[in-house]
């Protein structure tokens, strides 16, 4: 038993998830398809015993959900050396949000014109989840784009603890982000020894908070394969391949989205902005992209991001070791383009209407909650239950949403991921163009 053991936490996770999803989905079928042929509810008769276990799986991200996006941002945002860096500084940030609301509006695109989940059996879905659909009329309809924003900006700033309470996800990351700079703020503004030792104090104890929770992180992950089998056989156990359309739709989708960023839009940019050749910079950065693709993070693929910044494109070392670290958390283009693709899902399952108000929404969520993904892998599922929170969903709702995409998570997470990297290297070579910062260069 404990060579199995030894032998299962040693094989890659990725392998392990894709494993237990195949064969979740072909148990599944086979289920589907005899209680199909015999008029029998097999499915239903078998649930009680089997989706605990992806249960449990969602609701252990759920846990971890807000402890992940308030320390990832308190840190990365309290570590921004506000008056060191100033203009350049400014200059990243503003690069990095530039390109992450390009992103979602692309992500947001693409679901509109890919639609998956449209012609969904609601009942069937109603049934999983015994709750009915979510009435159109909780949201926001023939919305003016005035009241719309106005709208998003008023739900940003309430009571950080009673949003906690509530589950409203946008106040809390709000006073994250400013809670953080309100530490660094304090830090360079100096003053008093020891009020700036204490707020310095505070910065790394909620740093090493912040790594104690990506280690709880890294525990739900090794537990992710079963709960990824548990859903696959029963969201295939019910449905039998009517789901597989969603499925495919919602991948080309996210890959063409990325495609989209990567081939056409960084380029555009990079051209317009700094009037240099991007077939350089892309010529270039190849090994931190692939090494993107393989770990799924990227915080892990820093260190190649750094060699590949001052190695092959000549950014000096005080930009590079900066913008890079500082994008690897706030800097999520992928995700910007892979969460819409979910929140249109969602709708169309059960019977949202997308209209203005609901997508405005959707796009400024979907920017802010990537700043607290981490940079680790599969990070971005936890900021998917903020998302779907945001269009008024009920937990198991959620829980079904959730369910369909941590199947195939394990898959788009690592061209979601490669995207990130590259919008981070991007987005540093044209602030080292316009500043100066280039090796050789005035």
């Amino acid at each position: 038993m404990k060579r199995v053991l030894r032998w299962y936490l040693k094989t890659s996770l990725l392998l392990r998830i894709l494993v237990c999803f195949v064969v979740g989905s072909a148990i599944g079928c086979v289920i589907w398809y005899i209680s199909s042929a015999t008029g029998r509810p097999v499915a239903e008769a078998l649930d009680p015993y089997i989706s605990p276990f992806g249960t449990l799986f969602v609701q252990m991200l759920k846990m971890i959900v807000i402890p992940v996006i308030f320390f990832s941002l308190v840190v990365g945002t309290a570590s921004l050396p506000i008056t060191k860096f100033g203009r350049v500084g400014a200059k990243t940030i503003g690069w990095y949000f530039t390109t992450s609301i390009f992103a979602a509006v692309a992500g947001i695109g693409l679901a509109l014109v890919f639609n998956p989940g449209a012609g969904a059996d609601l009942s069937a879905w109603e049934a999983y989840t015994e709750v009915s659909a979510v009435q159109g009329e909780t949201m926001a309809t023939d919305t003016s784009v005035l009241g719309a924003l106005s709208q998003v900006l008023f739900n940003l700033f309430q009571n950080p603890f009673e949003s906690l309470a509530t589950g409203n996800f946008l106040p809390v990351i709000v006073f994250s982000i400013l809670f953080g700079l309100g530490i660094r703020v304090g830090i360079e503004a100096g003053g008093d020894p020891k009020r700036v030792a204490r707020l310095e104090a505070l910065q790394d104890t909620l740093e090493a908070c912040r790594d104690a929770v990506f280690v709880m992180v890294g525990w739900i992950l090794e537990y992710s394969p079963i709960g990824v089998l548990a859903l696959s056989i029963m969201n295939f156990g019910l449905y039998g391949t009517t789901i597989v359309g969603p499925y495919v739709s919602i991948t080309v989708g996210v890959l063409l989205g990325i495609a989209a960023m990567v081939f056409v839009i960084y380029p555009l940019l990079l051209w317009v902005v700094t009037r240099r050749n991007p077939l350089y910079v892309f010529s270039r950065i190849q090994e931190a992209m692939i090494t993107a693709l393989i770990t799924r993070s990227s915080a892990a693929t820093l260190p190649v991001t750094l060699k590949v910044a001052e190695e092959e494109l000549h950014i000096r070392n005080e930009l590079a070791s900066f913008s890079l670290p500082l994008g690897a958390t706030i800097n999520m283009d992928g995700v910007c383009v892979h969460l819409p693709m979910f929140a249109v899902l969602a709708a169309n399952m059960f019977g949202l209407p997308m209209d203005l108000g609901t997508l405005t929404t959707v796009l400024v969520t979907t920017v802010l909650v990537s700043i607290g993904t981490g940079g680790v892998p599969g990070g971005s599922m936890m900021l998917l239950f903020i998302i779907l929170d945001t269009l008024g969903l009920a937990e198991p709702q959620v829980a079904v949403v959730v369910g369909l995409a941590i199947a195939i998570d394990a898959i788009i997470d690592m061209f979601v991921t490669m995207n990130n990297v590259t919008g981070d290297l991007v987005c540093t070579y044209a602030v080292a163009c316009n500043e100066g910062l280039i090796e050789g260069e005035t």
